[in-house]
């Protein structure tokens, strides 16, 4: 009892002494941060010390930001995810994605949404807070403190009863045409400044990556290969058909399924897939035919489609893919 209640001290005063900009009253970045972890952790949505950029946190984040800040800051979920790296203490630490580990040496460029979610995977946090977090008595005495220390004047509702469309909305947009997709993000985009528009595009496509893979369950439609997992990991991508860089659809009928080393073969042109669904190989490279996972042995093969004819990919999405990506 006495280590438990020395933890929960520390953390008491670390989260009361964060370090932020003084100007207009002070940064509430940090401390909305926290807050919206938490409630992250008192949905269970997180379960471990690995707190990932979800829609579900950022929307979390902004959520708490409109209930609770009346300065006039800038909204921007991306200052405090990397800042509270540098919090006393070494609790909060950046895992990079692979081959962005330079990235985080250069705090200006984590300014902005787009570049935090390409560099940084998610961020880890002391096993001891996780602990705390974890545990609802604990967890509230974090929380009150939060918001006694920095927004003294203000209170959250429990969220665990509130009823909130965003997600659902966000889930039911990607079973919509794709013409009615591309027009919502196009008008998103006219409207919302760039940093909430990032946000907004990252969590239709965090959405559609869980939704294709959820289609396919879990499986690559040409290789078999399947690794159930928590939806935030997971060993098969969610691939666009037509890039979403080009078109904008993250429809589900512009998604397969595939594992990472056939989504890069398709990404680059040397598969696709034809009419009747079957793949075909691009001529215009070589390999070694005799390997037991030669890109040769999957030729002719039909892809694995989903149960409900509705989410089939669409061949028109495959035409283009032939005729603009695979290499002749």
């Amino acid at each position: 009892m006495q280590e438990e209640n020395r933890i929960i001290g520390y953390y008491i005063h670390a989260f009361a002494n964060l370090r932020r900009d003084s100007k207009k009253g002070g940064a509430p970045h940090k401390p909305v941060l926290l807050l919206a972890i938490i409630n992250e952790y008192e949905l269970g949505r997180i379960k471990d010390n690995r707190i990932f950029i979800t829609p579900e946190l950022t929307h979390s984040f902004s959520v708490l930001w409109n209930q609770l800040v009346t300065t006039e800051h800038d909204q921007r979920f991306a200052l405090p995810f990397y800042h509270l790296s540098g919090e006393k203490g070494n609790w909060w630490r950046l895992v990079p994605n692979i081959g962005c580990e330079i990235w985080l040496e250069n705090p200006g460029s984590m300014r902005s949404f787009g570049n935090l979610s390409a560099a940084v995977a998610y961020a880890e946090i002391d096993p001891n807070l996780t602990s705390l977090f974890l545990n609802k008595e604990s967890r509230e005495v974090l929380k009150q403190m939060v918001l006694k220390t920095y927004f003294p004047q203000k209170s959250i509702q429990s969220t665990e009863n509130q009823k909130d469309d965003y997600l659902d909305d966000l889930k039911n947009e990607v079973f919509e045409p794709s013409v009615e997709y591309k027009t919502k993000l196009l008008n998103l985009k006219k409207r919302l400044d760039p940093e909430t528009y990032q946000i907004e595009v990252y969590n239709r496509g965090a959405i559609f990556r869980r939704e294709v893979i959820k289609i396919y369950d879990e499986t690559c439609c040409v290789s078999g290969l399947r690794v159930s997992a928590l939806f935030t990991i997971t060993m098969v991508d969610a691939c666009h058909i037509i890039p979403f860089a080009k078109d904008f659809d993250n429809s589900l009928t512009n998604g397969i399924a595939l594992c990472p080393n056939l989504h890069r073969a398709f990404d680059r042109g040397l598969i696709s897939v034809n009419d009747s669904y079957e793949v075909i190989l691009s001529p215009s490279f070589k390999e070694n035919a005799q390997s037991e996972y030669s890109f040769s042995k999957i030729e002719g093969k039909t892809i694995a489609l989903p149960n409900d004819k509705d989410f089939w990919p669409s061949l028109a999405n495959f035409e283009w893919h032939r005729k603009n990506v695979f290499k002749k």
